[in-house]
This record gives C-alpha cells, structure tokens and sequence, in this order.
C-alpha cells in the first residue's frame, strides 16, 4: 500500500494481493507475519477507508487519459480513432488498427484485451466497496455511507458503459470477486440487462450524491444524471433523457463559460478555451462548466499524468527550423489526429474553429536550422489537404491539450487538470432527447444555448436532424468526446466513417462497429463457451 497526498486528499493505491503458503521443516520463522499490509478486511473498517479504496477506483478512471503502458497506448484511442472526428497521422500496431481495420481488427489485439481488464478492474474495485459497505459493524453515518454507495456504484456504471458500447453483452459482475469466488463459467449478459443496472446503479447516486461533489476530481448528482440522460436515449426514453438532463441544466449551479476568466483572462483568448488552462479547470478554479474533471500531479507516487497533449499534437519538430516550445503546444507524437471533415465544419466567425482552439500555425524558433528567407518568429501555417495524410507534420490539431513541464519542455507526460465531462454535453444530449420528443424548436433553442457562446450563427427548428447534432457535437468536442460511444449509441458509426473519415472508410465493414471479445478472455473461460462477435 501506498499512502500519498493529492492536492490536499489522501489516495490509495491498493495492489491485489498474491497469497502464497509456504511450508518447510515446520520453522516458524518461514511462517509470514507482516506488519503493515493492507487488505480488505482491515481497510474498509471506517469512513477514512472508504475514502481511500474511492480514491483508487479514481485514479484507474484518470486512465482514461494515460498510457496503457508507460507513455505509450493510450486508453482513450480505441474510443476515437476510426471515427468520423479522428484518424492516427503517425501509427504503430494499435494506432494501424482503427485506420485499416480488415486483418488488423482481431480478437488477439493487445488493445482489447487491455481495454477489458481495465474496466473490469474498476467493476471489481467499486464491487468490493458496494459488498464491504454493507458491514453493520462499521460505525459511520447513513448518509456517509450511502454517499460512499453513490460514488461506487456510478463508477461501476461508468464502467460498464464503455463496455457495452465496446463489446456489447458483457459479463455482469456485481460481487467483489475472491479467492473462493473465481469463476470459468461465464456469460454474456444481454445489453438491456446490463443498462437495467446501470439505470439502477445511477439512479442509487443520484439519489444519494451531492449536487456539487466534495472536492474537485469527484462526481456528483449531476454526474450521475448526465449519465442517465444518456443512458435513457440509449435506452429509446427521450422525455425520461429530457428529465435528467434539465435537472442538470436547470441545477443553478452550473453554467457555460460565457466570458474570460482565469489565469490568461488578460491574454487574447476566448473564452470558450479558457476553461482547458492549466489553473482554470476545477471548479474550485473558478470553472462553472465541468461537471467532472480528471486530477493530475507531479512527483507525487500516485498522481499520475495525462498522455493526452503526447497523442494529440502534431510533431511539428519533424518541420525545419520549429522546435518543441510551450508556445507551439509541447511536445506530441500526432498519433490522433481530427478529420479532414471535422476540421472544415466551422463558420469563420466560430471560437471553437479559431486558431485559439485549432492549432493554425508554429513558430520558427530554431536559430540553427531556419529555412531560406525565414527568420525568428515568422509562422509556418498548417494545412488541410484534399485527402488524409499519414506522417503529416503540418496538420491541424486541437489545442485543447497543449501543455509542457516547465522543468522538461520535451517530456512526454503532462500534469495539468484535464475536463472530463462538461455542461455543454448535457446540453446537446437534451436537444437530442427534445428532438425525439417531436419538439425540434425547444431543441434549436437547446443547442443554440451552446452555439452562441463559440459566436456561431443560431439555427431554427428545420436545421435540428440527428446528424446535425452528431456535427454540432463534434465542434464542441473535438478530442474530448468518446466519439464512438455516441456514433455507436445513435446507430451512426459505420455511415459516418464512410462518409466522413477518408482513411478508416476505405476498409471499415459492419462487422468493427463492435470490437472483438479478447481471445485471453475466451480461452480462460474453460467451463462455459464464450461467443465472439459477428465476424471475428
């Protein structure tokens, strides 16, 4: 166990624990007896020990936007690559797999056996706090516990949501899995009995988290309402999706950012960007949108660090005379990268669009190897070609993750607060859900809430289609959104690729709008069969 200090909370970092027996000639001293390990059994004993195995299961969440393995495959890749909003322009065996699919898309795929012990970590860990929790013997108070609940289980659904958009039925696990426990036998649950648990277990948080989280980093009811408005479009109920969503929008406690504000209000700016600088993104920060965000720090064991700002800007260093600098963005590898579509979607006059937001030029700052006729400070533009392109050190990006160390210009890692989900998602989510209700005005006026904030023009009732709000979506989420888990939700993900990604359309079929049950989870099913997806 390691105990540490993240921005003024303490977490917890739990490894699962190996067991051996050893038995020699009876001598006593081979017989084990530790002093300071912490289980189970003697950390979920109090309110602090609750708190500490929550902090766990947060810091596996945070991973979303870290490396499956050091600095290297992130997590949210498989959640974006190969959509309508993003392709990779530099690759490696994962990146190859979201821009050709075909042979490359199988169930051997380090990816998706990565992805699904992730999550299933997170099931188990939340699993163990919602059985242990039920102690009579624990001396706490009702509504300690049932906020302990509420956060344990919305972990666990946000969990299995990405699993049921990944793979679709999915085994479902509901107890803390143990030695006397462990199973060969199961089955894949129907996706509606997997969303029947979610609806509960969100509507469990709902009931019982506060409407403003105790600390930065934490969901609260808004979270979990987010979460069930979704759910309930998932689930074909538009006016139950229209409940939970207004409940958040109509919350009085959070807002769109509307104007400047933060620790670059006096720099030119706007301020739809404000809310993703370093300083601005907590709520204590003063960032009235973010209903969650993600916690980072540096040289503290468990803080953890972002891989976002690695994957997402370009490496426009392979250009002469650009260096890596805080003020071209850091430094990235470009391995996701936004769609020639989702770059051209913008009005001129859009925030989201401005060169504030998408990274429109760099700045020579290499004395040593300019180009002819250029000098220090002059800009090297980026482009947007008719056709995608791999290995291009001149595309656009978003901006949104720019971030460098101040004691490692070209580190890899980045430890700047990141938002997770904010209010202008709600938003759309309620104009979709307004929109299914056969009330396309209220849902014109629902996304034009969003729209006018980034200076885009207002739309009326006969612009609101689906696919209107899929646009609107991606110009308000560029690199943020889990975008397959919305194509997928919305039965959109194989036309849009097709139409709007010109890398991943060539090869894409029906059969990769699912991806494939890892083969390692097939095989150590011994005593019941476990069946594949359609097609692999």
């Amino acid at each position: 166990m390691i105990n540490m200090r993240l921005k003024g909370r303490v977490v917890v970092v739990l490894a699962i624990p190996v067991f051996a027996a050893i038995a020699a000639c009876g001598k006593d001293f081979l017989v084990e007896n530790p002093k300071n390990i912490i289980t189970a059994e003697n950390l979920y004993t109090n309110l602090a020990g609750f708190e500490a195995g929550l902090n766990a299961v947060y810091a596996q969440v945070r991973r979303e936007h870290q490396g499956r393995s050091g600095t290297n495959e992130l997590f949210q890749e498989p959640f974006i690559l190969g959509t309508d909003i993003g392709y990779a322009n530099y690759v490696s065996t994962t990146e190859r797999i979201f821009n050709e699919w075909g042979v490359r898309n199988n169930p051997s795929a380090d990816v998706y056996s990565d992805l699904w012990l992730w999550l299933y970590q997170i099931v188990n860990a939340s699993n163990t706090i919602i059985d242990r929790a039920g102690n009579p013997a624990i001396a706490w108070a009702a509504a300690d516990r049932d906020r302990v609940l509420g956060e344990a289980r919305l972990l666990r659904a946000w969990a299995y949501r990405h699993l049921v958009y990944s793979f679709g039925a999915v085994p479902l696990m509901l107890h803390e899995s143990t030695g006397d426990n462990i199973r060969y036998d199961w089955e894949r649950t129907p996706v509606a009995g997997i969303r029947a648990q979610m609806e509960e277990d969100l509507l469990f948080a709902e009931a019982h988290l506060p409407l403003i989280p105790p600390g930065d980093g934490r969901v609260g009811k808004a979270v979990a309402e987010h979460y069930l408005a979704e759910l309930y479009l998932a689930m074909g109920d538009p006016v139950k999706a229209d409940t939970m969503a207004s409940r958040v929008i109509n919350s009085g406690v959070y807002k769109l950012i509307t104007a400047r504000y933060g620790v670059k209000a006096s720099q030119p700016g706007v301020p739809f960007m404000d809310q993703f600088e370093n300083g601005n993104v907590d709520r204590s920060q003063g960032n009235t949108e973010t209903l969650w965000t993600f916690l980072y720090a540096k040289g503290i064991p468990g803080g953890g660090a972002s891989i976002m700002r690695r994957y997402w800007v370009n490496r426009y260093y392979n250009n002469k005379g650009v260096a890596v600098s805080e003020e071209n963005g850091g430094r990235g590898i470009g391995r996701m990268t936004p769609t020639r579509w989702s770059l051209g979607i913008y009005e001129p006059a859009d925030d989201r669009g401005s060169y504030f937001a998408i990274r429109k030029f760099y700045l020579y700052n290499d004395a040593k190897n300019l180009p002819a006729g250029k000098k220090l400070g002059d800009t090297l533009k980026t482009r947007i070609l008719a056709r995608q392109k791999i290995n291009d050190a001149l595309w656009p990006t978003t901006r949104k993750w720019d971030y460098t160390d101040p004691t490692n210009i070209s580190g890899d890692e980045g430890y700047k607060d990141e938002p997770y989900l904010r209010l202008a998602d709600t938003y759309l989510l309620l104009a979709e859900a307004q929109l299914k209700e056969g009330r396309p005005d209220l849902a014109a006026a629902t996304i034009n809430v969003v729209r006018v904030r980034s200076n885009a023009t207002p739309i009326t009732a006969a612009d609101v289609t689906l696919d209107f709000i899929l646009d609107e979506r991606a110009r308000e989420f560029m690199g943020e959104e889990e975008r397959r888990q919305t194509l997928i939700r919305t039965g959109t993900l194989l036309a849009r690729v097709r139409a709007y990604n010109d890398t991943a359309s060539r090869t894409m079929s029906a059969r990769d709008t699912l991806f494939p049950i890892p083969q390692v989870v097939i095989d150590a099913n011994t005593a019941r069969v476990m069946e594949q997806n359609p097609g692999y």
